[in-house]
């Protein structure tokens, strides 16, 4: 039998990302994934700001920047000629929401390419990802503090935590008996390709309206790569035809292609719009996580920034038990912060896909936050008048400079930050890095505890009851 303290089941964007912030802290994670190698189609190719400020924190960022590019303009197509511009995404609309973030507006990478450098990270981390690894089935010892999962190949594995990031269809969710609520967000069901065209420029997002009832077909061409993503809508209760040779006849039948300009289909796969939430994110020492626990319409490109915010979560609380010796309820916050932030999103992609939301500050992800949160501590008075300008406790802890430099270049690692603004620092343990400056705003006069995901923790005008608040991560003087 396979030991380690955590075994995250699920080598996609939510399991790669929870290992890259486990090995950072030291923590001994196991990833493992039923498929033979890394998922390979285009699918989550969006990142929203949020994100990716999260892959910053987690070291990938000239990376991720380097494999992809901005969204472009959408080009309507009709009987083989241009007749109009179709503006998915106003920059103006996401650099007006974006406040004090570096990142404006969001950044496509196709979905193999972003887990390709999330497996690189972790790789360079000194991570492990065992490949070809199926999940049976699980039992758990809570007497003995241990997960067993069962393996069609290869021992079993024994963890003291098991994530499941297993996608929609989850196995482990299944063996724990978690159920999943939902809906059918669109009847209509969806193929999606890679494929290599000739006859279509890169500069454009080809949007070909249908002129019968067989549905759109839209052509985007994959930033970073020579590929396009294809997607076709077809009538409800249709058989979708996978094959390269449907894939070319389909695009045929609907633009000015010729099915031979189409000159390779390198992934392609269909679904139905749906969206659904587990009805628990937890049990006993498994946790759900990404698709696992939530799964969105791709409409607004939320389930993927949604589901590496999962991991995110989950990684610091998992490394404050393992590593620093916080209090095992500590993880009982995981449900508490993330399912409902999992809900909102979940309404903001059925929106989206509806037509009934824009994209553009409800989909960058900046705004979310843990305010009602157990672990939110706020002990400013809320009454005084300039409190609608700063930050509060369970915010996400907005960028701003301090002496010259970010405070998210001093937020950056697997620490926790002390803001000290106006105020002078306490004493603290070594781990807490200190940035001490002027009463400013956004934050204002105070002090601030930021956590390692990059919320404010604890906002306070003493340093009463800070060394308290910081045992409780395991983190003492």
């Amino acid at each position: 039998m396979s030991n380690a303290d955590v075994v995250i089941v699920g080598a996609g964007p939510t399991g790669l990302a929870l290992g890259v912030d486990l090995a950072r802290r030291g923590v001994d994670a196991l990833v493992v994934e039923k498929a033979d190698g890394l998922f390979p189609g285009s699918r989550g190719k969006g990142l929203q700001p949020r994100t990716m400020e999260v892959l910053e924190d987690l070291g990938v960022l000239d990376a991720i920047r380097a494999a992809g590019g901005t969204y472009p303009v959408g080009m309507i197509w009709k009987d083989g000629k241009k007749v109009g511009e179709h503006v998915m995404l106003d920059p103006e609309e996401f650099k007006n929401a974006a406040g004090d973030s570096a990142f404006s507006e969001p950044w496509m990478v196709p979905q193999w390419r972003t887990q390709e450098i999330l497996f690189d990270r972790l790789v360079e981390l000194g991570g492990r990802v065992e490949f070809g690894r199926e999940i049976t089935g699980l039992d758990q010892d809570e007497d003995g503090g241990y997960v067993t999962l069962h393996c069609a190949s290869g021992p079993d594995l024994r963890a003291r935590y098991v994530v499941a990031a297993d996608g929609g269809r989850s196995a482990v969710r299944r063996a724990l008996g978690i159920g999943m609520t939902g809906e059918t967000v669109d009847p209509n069901p969806v193929l999606v390709a890679d494929v290599r065209i000739t006859g279509l420029d890169r500069d454009n997002w080809h949007v070909f309206p249908p002129s019968s009832d067989d549905g759109y077909l839209a052509i985007c061409p994959l930033a970073g790569t020579e590929d396009f993503q294809l997607v076709a809508q077809f009538p409800e209760g249709t058989a979708v035809d996978t094959s390269p040779e449907a894939v070319r006849k389909v695009a045929a039948a609907r633009s000015h292609l010729a099915p031979e300009d189409i000159t390779e289909v390198r992934w392609a796969s269909e679904f139905r719009p749906r969206a659904a939430l587990a009805d628990r994110f937890r049990s006993g020492r498994v946790f759900l996580a990404g698709d696992a626990a939530h799964v969105h319409s791709p409409a607004g490109g939320q389930g993927l920034n949604t589901s590496v915010q999962d991991a995110y979560n989950l990684g610091w609380k998992l490394g404050a038990v393992l590593a620093d010796g916080a209090d095992p309820t500590l993880l009982d916050t995981y449900e508490e912060e993330r399912r409902p932030i999992a809900a909102h999103m979940l309404g903001i992609s059925t929106g989206v896909h509806r037509g009934e939301v824009r994209r553009g500050a409800a989909t960058m992800q900046l705004g979310l936050g843990y305010r009602e949160s157990s672990l939110s501590e706020d002990s400013r008075p809320t009454a005084d008048t300039d409190m609608d300008a700063v930050v509060r406790a369970g915010d996400r802890a907005p960028d701003t400079r301090v002496e010259g430099k970010r405070l998210f270049e001093a937020f950056q690692g697997p620490h926790w930050t002390l803001l000290a603004f106006g105020m002078d620092a306490p004493g603290l343990p070594e781990s807490v890095r200190c940035v001490q400056g002027a009463a400013q705003l956004p934050y204002g006069k105070g002090l601030f505890l930021i956590r390692p995901d990059g919320y404010v923790g604890l906002a306070g005008d003493s340093a009463d009851g800070i060394e308290e608040y910081l045992a409780r991560f395991g983190l003492r003087r």
